[in-house]
């Protein structure tokens, strides 16, 4: 026992529970939190590239020195295995640890600058940035695989959300703090005090890391030849090659335009340093208000249409900069703007790609060589944007001219390469196939069908209610939005333990788009066992119109223990047009008893005008004693003779004024037959006698004349269905007179069609 317990807290350790991780979220995004403040007031922040930049480095020597960073992520291939046997979560502190040492000697470049020559102080500078960049890649290659084990793959959208908006609010506070120091007349020192601060969050990123759970040593005992031969599968799988292919495209269009861009704004544009430093917020603000959405999207619909929506979003950046106002009032605020719109584009790509590698891409069993191959891949890719753009620009730096009106320097030949390679990124990343995720134009139709603002709206509100009313209220909103985006919030409003939650539900379903999933959720309820719900549910089904509901609704028009869901599945199909379940129909309107349930039957056979029917549905006008269902049968009729919209009309009109309603009818009968029975001068007669009697208001005398004059009408040339509604109807109409005025249309509709 004893034992089993010892290789149990063993396995805890190695594996860590659901609750352990979701336990340490909080340790997680604080530590990101931190190591935010650290990258950005360090070498990874717009201050560390003006700090080049003022210690006299050329556009070249700037472009290697960043390039060392993506670079040493090959040691990933040699490392990796390593790595993984000391354990991630070991590597990485200790790692992390050398890397804020390291970063400590930027503290000490004035001193440097002030006592030695240029060249000593680039030695300086690259030698702290090899070292630090060591440390940082041996740190990377076991942060990825702990990554993928510590945060839950369903929500790993929403966590990556998250992360992003403590990790932008972050950014935003230390580009704020960087660009007023930054425009304070310090000389150098006002760097050293951005790298201190840095230091500082650095070193409390990593007490808060350790607090992370999982990242033990791997123990599996492979060997180096089995670990060789791992490290070749990523490279057999098509897909993964793909994502990097699409990646590298990616890192070669924007690493250079993203790195060089605060000389851009500087040099051409004309901002400040401290501006083009606070230039950060704006795109830290666009992350931090797209983020969740962007995250919740990803958990919802996929991991690929998020990445490509950002990727083409990102695709347009270099327009917008190259069409900045330089040198003028707006240049700040435009610059702002497209910052803004950077940060959202930026956040989409981020979250959507992050997943689309860790859940899309990469198998937990070989984590470590697909994420070694991933980080060495994207070293060497980004380590090469960065020397070619500082080259690109340094070469083409006295490039100044117009070409078809428009400006063209160094920094435009950029720009271009920046807007077309995300194009072929998106096209080679579109072809990657993953599993239950929407297509990109899919995805777009999300925000084109229905009402995309309303559904935003709903779902916020639909978060945020609690009491019964505020949620039924809420339900009725997701449903009015008919947006695509309102779909699962509807779908859970089903599950809801309260009962006017749920049928509101039902409501706001059968008013929405057509969508299978709402049918299926529809089929559920329908089949269950609450006849109220049952009912609205068949109503639902046959208001979305969506045929893949047949099946259920024929099944439960033969099996439904409950005459009200008999009643409106019988409708639904007939609102349906599924003529199949004729013969169904039929059955039933026969066999029923019940006058309400054969009323309904024999409603959904006029609708899907089935003929055969026409006696069975004479039989059941005659016998039923309710107007408003008399009223329906007649409509059941009149479908049969393709004249709804007549009937309808005759019978609205017959309420205002009968006498000259049914006036003008016959008046347009007798008109018709004159000209085709010129000889019948006896009949023209009585229709013309009837025709008076209507007008002076005197029914039923002109109702008897108008009995006798179309009882002498031969009829052989109708269809049978039309002769037997013409036959009864001229009985009744005879034995009801105007108090069945159902008869009286139908006579009058099947003479239209003598």
């Amino acid at each position: 026992m004893q034992e089993a317990s010892v290789g149990q807290e063993i396995s805890m350790a190695a594996e860590p529970t659901k609750f352990d991780k979701l336990r340490a979220i909080p340790w997680s995004l604080a530590y990101e939190i931190a190591n935010t403040f650290f990258i950005q007031l360090t070498f990874f922040g717009s201050a560390f590239v003006l700090f080049l930049n003022e210690l006299g480095l050329n556009r070249t020597e700037i472009g290697f020195l960043l390039a060392v960073f993506p670079f040493l992520g090959l040691l990933s291939l040699l490392i990796n295995r390593q790595v993984a046997r000391f354990g991630y979560k070991r590597t990485f502190l200790y790692s992390f640890s050398l890397r804020t040492f390291f970063a400590a000697g930027l503290l000490f470049t004035p001193v440097i600058a002030a006592r030695f020559s240029a060249g000593t102080v680039l030695l300086y500078v690259s030698a702290i940035t090899i070292a630090f960049a060591a440390s940082r890649s041996t740190a990377m290659t076991a942060l990825l695989p702990w990554q993928q084990e510590y945060i839950p793959n369903d929500i790993r959208g929403k966590y990556s959300a998250n992360s992003s908006i403590f990790a932008s609010l972050a950014g935003l506070m230390a580009v704020s703090a960087a660009g007023y120091i930054i425009n304070r007349p310090l000389g150098l020192e006002r760097y050293s005090i951005l790298f201190g601060l840095g230091i500082l969050f650095g070193m409390t990123s990593i007490y808060l890391a350790a607090h992370i759970p999982g990242g033990a040593p791997d123990t599996s005992g492979k060997s180096s030849l089995q670990s060789h031969r791992d490290l070749l599968i990523p490279l057999r799988d098509r897909r993964f090659l793909r994502y990097l292919g699409g990646l590298g495209l990616m890192t070669v269009a924007t690493a250079p335009v993203f790195a060089f861009l605060p000389l851009y704004m500087q040099e051409k544009v004309g901002l400040s340093p401290g501006s083009v430093v606070f230039l950060q917020t704006g795109a830290l603000i666009g992350s931090v208000l797209s983020s969740y959405f962007w995250g919740w999207l990803a958990d919802r619909y996929g991991s690929k249409p998020i990445a490509l929506t950002g990727l083409l979003l990102i695709s347009t950046l270099p327009i917008w900069w190259y069409l900045t106002p330089r040198e003028a009032p707006l240049s700040l605020p435009v610059a702002l703007g497209i910052a803004l719109l950077q940060g959202m584009a930026g956040s989409g790509w981020g979250i959507g790609s992050g997943r689309l590698l860790f859940v899309n891409m990469v198998p937990a069993q070989n984590k470590a060589s697909y994420l070694s191959q991933y980080n060495a891949w994207m070293g060497l890719i980004g380590g090469f944007s960065s020397i070619f753009g500082g080259r690109l620009l340094d070469v083409f730096s006295g490039l100044e001219g117009q070409f078809l009106g428009l400006r063209v320097d160094s920094f435009t030949i950029l720009f271009a390469i920046g807007f077309l390679l995300p194009l072929f990124s998106a096209f080679i990343l579109r072809s990657i196939q993953t599993e239950r995720e929407l297509g990109i134009s899919q995805f777009a139709g999300l925000f084109i069908h229905g009402n995309p603002l309303l559904a935003v709206d709903s779902l916020i509100r639909f978060y945020f209610a609690r009491e019964e009313p505020a949620v039924v209220a809420v339900t009725e909103l997701l449903g009015k939005s008919r947006s695509p985006l309102t779909v699962n919030e509807l779908m859970e409003s089903l599950d809801d333990p309260r009962f006017y939650v749920r049928f509101e539900a039902l409501v706001s379903i059968a008013r929405h788009s057509p969508d299978e999933h709402l049918v299926h959720a529809l089929v559920e309820v329908l089949e269950g066992n609450d006849p109220a719900l049952s009912m609205m549910a068949a109503w639902g089904l046959g208001r979305i119109g969506i045929g893949s509901a047949l099946p259920a609704l024929r099944h439960s028009l033969q099996v439904s223990r409950y005459r009200s869901v008999r009643a409106h599945v019988a409708r639904s199909l007939g609102s349906l047009d599924d003529t199949e379940s004729i013969p169904l129909l039929l059955d039933a309107v026969r066999e029923e008893t019940d006058m309400g349930l054969k009323v309904a039957f024999a409603s959904a056979l006029g609708k899907l005008k089935a003929v055969q029917a026409a006696p069975d549905l004479l039989d059941i006008l005659y016998r039923d004693r309710y107007p408003s269902s008399q009223k329906e049968m007649g409509l059941s009729l009149a479908r049969l003779l393709d004249a709804e919209t007549a009937y309808i009309q005759l019978t609205r009109s017959l309420l205002a004024d009968p006498g000259t309603t049914f006036a003008q009818q016959v008046d347009n009968l007798r008109r018709s037959l004159q000209r085709r029975f010129p000889q019948q001068e006896d009949l023209i007669l009585l229709l013309e006698r009837a025709v008076e009697l209507f007008a002076r208001g005197e029914l039923e005398m002109g109702l008897q004349e108008f009995s006798t004059a179309v009882r002498s009408l031969p009829m052989d040339q109708l269809p049978s269905h039309c002769r037997q509604i013409f036959a009864e109807g001229v009985t009744r109409m005879q034995e009801f007179g105007f108090e069945r005025t159902e008869y009286i249309i139908l006579v009058n509709l099947v003479l239209e069609k003598y």
